[in-house]
């Protein structure tokens, strides 16, 4: 019963592009949104009772698989972003010697281009690191 109001406070704090992604009663989804436009923590708290009462009429697994995937998305995108930092400070920092294990695990990569950027990064010229960054996430979503 309880996770079943957990669950139903994790769908409330969803934003309203994820919370479209998972499949939920018409009934469950007035009631998640009404518990999303309530101020006062008593309310909400009452709210999330109610919402834990609907979810026991109906199958939890489905809403519960859709919310472990759009959680790991986040974690993979978190992981992702974190990867081209790591690729960006390598690079600015050790230059021609990064570049080369780059390109062994990104093969695709316009050889020139980042090299251009690399330098550009180094010698501090503005937005240059924006650029190098933008470049390195566009090739390692790629792969």
């Amino acid at each position: 019963m309880i996770a079943l109001q957990k669950l139903g406070e994790a769908l409330v704090n969803l934003p309203a592009a994820q919370l479209a992604e998972i499949p939920l009663d018409p009934l469950l989804l007035e009631a998640v949104d009404a518990a999303r436009s309530y101020k006062s923590h008593e309310a909400k708290r009452r709210q999330l009772q109610y919402i834990g009462r609907l979810m026991r009429e109906i199958d939890p697994e489905p809403i519960q698989f859709a919310l472990e995937k759009i959680q790991s998305k986040g974690k993979q995108a978190k992981a992702q972003f974190h990867q081209v930092e790591r690729w960006r400070d390598k690079l600015i920092e050790d230059g021609d010697k990064a570049l080369q294990p780059f390109l062994e695990k990104f093969p695709n990569t316009d050889h020139t281009r980042l090299r251009q950027l690399v330098r550009n990064a180094q010698q501090e010229k503005t937005g240059a690191d924006t650029q190098l960054f933008r470049y390195l996430k566009q090739i390692i979503d790629a792969v």
